[in-house]
Parts: structure tokens; C-alpha cells; sequence
């Protein structure tokens, strides 16, 4: 018999893929952000609209996380991410066309 203690299991990479994936995510939206208002505006202080915009939503998920990059990210605000930047690409496909 051994009399070491039982070692705590680890959480993994699953943490770790979805802060990349939030920080991805954010970064992809703050860009599409300021390609919409640059194609809304059709100028480049649409652009800058759109950055101040994704500011603003940076600064508000902070505020809701604590932190910009938060370690344990909710799987919930990662989908609401991904689905936030798949409405943002639609809309700018639709300004497109």
C-alpha cells in the first residue's frame, strides 16, 4: 500500500482554449465593428465609430468578468461572442452586396 496522497486532477487545456477563443473572438469583432461603420459611412470616420464601439464592448465585458481576459470563461459569453461576430460579418455581407 502506498501512503501518498491522491493527486487533485488538473481542468486541462479546456480553460485555456477558451480564453484563446474569447481573445480571438473580440479581436475579429472590434475589427468587423470598424469595417461595418466604415461601410455605413463610407468614410473613415466610420471606422473610427466602429472602434469607439468596440471600446465600449470591451470596456463592458470587463466589467461583467472582471478581468478583459478572465481565466475560467464562461462556455456561455464564448458562444454569445461568436454568435455576436456572425451577426457582424452578415451585416457587413449584406452592405457588400
Amino acid at each position: 500500500m502506498s501512503t501518498q496522497p491522491a493527486r487533485q486532477a488538473t481542468p486541462g487545456a479546456g480553460p485555456d482554449v477558451k480564453t484563446f477563443g474569447s481573445a480571438a473572438l473580440l479581436t475579429f469583432g472590434a475589427g468587423m465593428l470598424g469595417m461595418v461603420g466604415w461601410g455605413l459611412l463610407s468614410s473613415g470616420f466610420g471606422f473610427f465609430l466602429g472602434l469607439v464601439a468596440a471600446g465600449f464592448g470591451i470596456y463592458w465585458w470587463k466589467s461583467l468578468h472582471g478581468r478583459v481576459f478572465p481565466q475560467p470563461v464562461p462556455t456561455r459569453s464564448v458562444v454569445i461572442l461568436l454568435v455576436l461576430d456572425v451577426v457582424l460579418m452578415g451585416i457587413l455581407l449584406l452592405i457588400a452586396l
